[in-house]
């Protein structure tokens, strides 16, 4: 089981994200007031909290967001989980959609650290149920129910 250490957004592209704590997913959509959220496969990214904490070990000044994520999660190696993968937290349920991404060039992390962990450890996922996430709710892997299929 893990659990939602911070929930982040960004009201313009391009900005880095802030914690704002608590946030409404709406379905096949994304995280509502966030710049990135739309019809389309990367709606809610998501980022490890162990991953963050050592990046920061190695002295990045970092806050909650400056990576572009939208939800920090502890307790999953989040790039060792397949395509596909879904989410359960509450009533929100995500599904996987890409591992990684190429990273923009010159974010404010690379210039600053030499390197920025986002395109390798960051995932990216769809909104297949909304509802209301916030700080210190469990987050753990559903199973698909026999006969469900894909949207």
């Amino acid at each position: 089981m893990g659990k939602i250490i911070a929930v982040n957004i960004s009201e313009k592209k391009g900005t880095q994200k802030k914690n704002v704590h608590r946030a409404k997913l709406i379905e096949e959509f994304g995280i509502e007031n966030d710049a990135h959220a739309g019809k389309w496969h990367r709606q809610v990214s998501l980022l490890s909290y162990e991953k963050i904490e050592e990046f920061k070990a190695k002295g990045a000044p970092i806050d909650d967001g400056a990576f572009g994520e939208n939800l920090i999660v502890s307790g999953y190696d989040l790039k060792s989980l397949p395509v596909g993968t879904r989410f359960r937290c509450g009533e929100v349920l995500l599904e996987v959609t890409q591992i990684g991404k190429q990273c923009h060039s010159g974010c404010e992390i690379f210039k600053i650290m030499g390197d920025c962990i986002m395109p390798r450890e960051g995932i990216f996922t769809r909104v297949l149920h909304g509802g209301i996430i916030e700080e210190g709710d469990e987050i753990h892997i559903e199973e698909k129910t026999d006969g469900e299929t894909e949207k």
